[in-house]
């Protein structure tokens, strides 16, 4: 055992499964400090201190990723 704890990840109640279409995403914030966020499709995972990820869902949240038509 090296001591760092693995991440486990959960998949948003948002996700809907649909066979033909896996796209989603899953989530973990139980190490502390940090957040990964990792694809169903490839598996690939991206690491965000904890503080980036809560300015990123503040942002989100505000609107600030919005796409204008």
């Amino acid at each position: 055992m090296n001591g760092v704890p693995e991440f486990e990840f959960r998949t948003s109640s948002a996700c809907k499964y649909d066979p033909n279409d896996r796209r989603c995403v899953e989530v973990a914030t139980n190490v502390p400090g940090r957040v990964a966020v990792r694809s169903t499709v490839t598996g690939r995972t991206v690491e965000f201190m904890a503080v980036e990820w809560t300015d990123f869902l503040s942002g989100a949240k505000l609107g600030e990723f919005d796409l204008s038509a």
